[in-house]
């Protein structure tokens, strides 16, 4: 039994994710030599549910689910801008750009949620915050590396960057290589 790593997530347009470069591109400048793993364009995406390991005889299951779940939820906006930091903007260890979440967001991230764990999947112990990850601080970065970096995020002011109309939801299988993860969509619920 083969299993790959999993997670379902909205896509993003491509201008949307262009500004995210451009936003990526201004803090990288700003932090030269600093310990910051930069998410790759290609990999931003708004996850709606991390499940981790999936044995491939669940792919059918989990599509047929996802169909399902994404066929009953309307059509919404999302709009993209601010900038923040995970746990907290003085302790920075996850650099993300917000997401102004609609109600119908938050139902149809409840709704898959619900619909994996009625398989088993693990519910996300924290409460779900939209964000676009763009970097992650190294564990191993010094105090004063950390306090660059939140000075940093507290100087630079990120405003509207665009919105997406979300029209589906995607299964996306992760491969690490050498090069880092790489995601590739192996469904797609409309």
């Amino acid at each position: 039994m083969s299993v790959i790593r999993a997670f379902i997530a909205i896509d993003l347009p491509s201008e949307v994710l262009q500004c995210l470069e451009d936003v990526s591109q201004q803090l990288k400048q700003n932090l030269v030599e600093i310990p910051v793993r930069w998410v790759p364009v290609a990999n931003i995406h708004l996850t709606l549910m991390f499940l981790g390991d999936v044995s491939d005889s669940n792919i059918e299951m989990l599509t047929d689910i996802l169909q399902s779940t994404g066929s009953g939820v309307k059509q919404f906006e999302l709009s993209v801008g601010g900038l923040g930091a995970y746990p907290k903007p003085h302790r920075p260890r996850v650099i993300w750009v917000g997401v102004e979440a609609p109600p119908e967001l938050m139902n149809a991230q409840r709704s898959v949620e619900s619909e994996m764990a009625r398989l088993g999947y693990a519910r996300e112990k924290r409460p779900f915050k939209p964000h676009l990850t763009i970097g992650r601080v190294s564990r191993h970065s010094t105090n004063q590396e950390v306090r660059k970096i939140a000075g940093v995020l507290k100087s630079h002011t990120i405003g509207y960057l665009g919105s997406a109309r979300v029209t589906a939801f995607h299964l996306y299988r992760i491969d690490l290589k050498h090069i880092g993860a790489v995601y590739t969509r192996i469904f797609s619920a409309t």
